[in-house]
């Protein structure tokens, strides 16, 4: 009955042809932590429903570790029947070359415009006015997430920002705990992005990332930064650093470090422990400095495909992510914001309630580096952060100028 009722709504929204049986569909993505594998299962649950199959091509690792391998095999000529990326320039490449399936009929009869949210979401996934994914979350990057425990057996408080964490530091130490933890690779570029984002302001960064402007870079709102990083660094060494961000998280779970800096995606490690927010751990947005999101989120693109079937179920597919039911499942696991606001989130945890708040009440929204930069750019960048967390010998001068270097060379 659940098949026959989806099938109605789909052919009364976006006239799909028919074609007789289930179609097996490979969907790739990289949400392999606790948290985000059960959020994805909602996915798979939603399209199993619609009589299909989806079939799951996780790659573990992180998204610069699945990126390269998803775009190899489309260009390739192997293609899944969809892939998550991130919004911004990854795909850009590989829609010139005529590879991705163009949604823009459904996007339009099911007014994608008008029902997901924020609109830079959309306009990501829209080039030369044609869509070309489709939009399943927001999540930002800007949290800082702390074991309450940790603290109150100390007979401390609780820290509520960024700056307060780092005062407690000396005694949490001292204490056997470790105050920040860290993970190797990307999650040492967030953290200074994230720190850049607080102490430099949401429009400098975007002026810096977006504009290039080298005057801001290389100026004293960027110097406070990097003299910042440099003090956190001490509390967060390179022989302390584990291999994944979740490992990062659990080391917090565990009580053995008292904060971590990681997207809202680390909510869902949390409840898969079942801590709740506000009681067992907090969550604070913008570090808890100023609060803030950026317009990060998730999308599924479609590659094309000579087979009627596969095409057909790739459309069934995108229809469903965006449905009211996948949208809450999905994102009340994962921790993230769903795209459209008419989801009844009253079961919402307080981390996910903060966000809406900056959502839907806040002017503090801004892009994601992705949709501002190209990938190798950011990728230099990261790398430099990582760098001059793990040398003690490079100084905040030095590094600044290297960073500076980046974004002079960046392409517009």
């Amino acid at each position: 009955m659940k098949m026959f009722k989806m099938a109605a709504v789909l052919a009364a929204s976006v006239a799909l042809p028919s074609v007789a049986g289930a179609t097996d569909l490979e969907v790739t993505h990289w949400w392999t932590s606790g948290g985000e594998a059960a959020a994805v299962a909602e996915f798979a649950k939603a399209f199993d429903a619609t009589g299909n199959k989806w079939v799951d091509g996780a790659i573990a690792g992180s998204g610069d570790v699945a990126r390269p391998i998803i775009i190899s095999r489309i260009m390739g000529g192997n293609p899944m029947g969809a892939t998550q990326l991130n919004p911004g320039k990854d795909a850009d490449e590989l829609i010139k070359a005529g590879l991705m399936q163009d949604i823009t009929d459904l996007a339009t009869k099911e007014d994608w415009a008008h029902l997901l949210r924020p609109k830079s979401q959309l306009d990501s996934c829209t080039v030369d006015g044609k869509v070309y994914c489709v939009p399943v979350n927001l999540h930002s990057g800007q949290w800082m997430w702390t074991n309450r425990k940790v603290f109150t057996d100390l007979g401390m408080t609780p820290p509520k920002d960024f700056n307060e964490l780092m005062a407690d530091a000396p005694a949490l130490q001292k204490a056997g705990i470790q105050p920040l933890s860290l993970a190797q690779g990307w999650p040492v570029g967030l953290l200074v992005q994230d720190i850049t984002v607080a102490l430099a302001g949401v429009d400098n960064f975007v002026k810096v990332y977006k504009d290039r402007d080298i005057g801001i870079a290389s100026g004293p709102e960027f110097t406070k930064v990097f003299e910042a990083v440099a003090a956190a660094r001490q509390y967060a060494p390179a022989d302390k650093m584990v291999p994944q961000w979740n490992e990062a998280i659990g080391l917090v779970i565990q009580g053995k470090a008292a904060a971590n800096i990681m997207g809202d995606w680390a909510g869902g490690e949390f409840q898969v422990a079942h801590m709740v927010a506000g009681k067992d751990y907090d969550c604070l947005p913008g570090l808890g400095i100023t609060p803030v999101l950026n317009t990060g989120g998730d999308v599924f693109y479609f590659p094309k495909s000579a087979d009627p079937k596969i095409t057909e179920a790739q459309l069934v597919l995108a229809h469903t992510l965006v449905t009211k039911e996948a949208q809450l499942a999905f994102n009340l696991k994962k921790g993230s914001l769903p795209m459209r606001a008419d989801v009844d989130l009253s079961a919402a945890n307080d981390c996910m309630k903060k966000g809406l708040q900056i959502l839907d009440h806040s002017t503090a929204v801004f892009p994601n580096d992705s949709q501002m930069m190209d990938r190798d750019s950011l990728n230099q960048i990261s790398d430099l952060m990582t760098e001059f967390m793990a040398n003690t010998d490079m100084t905040p001068a030095q590094a600044q100028a290297k960073f500076v270097d980046i974004i002079k060379n960046a392409p517009k």
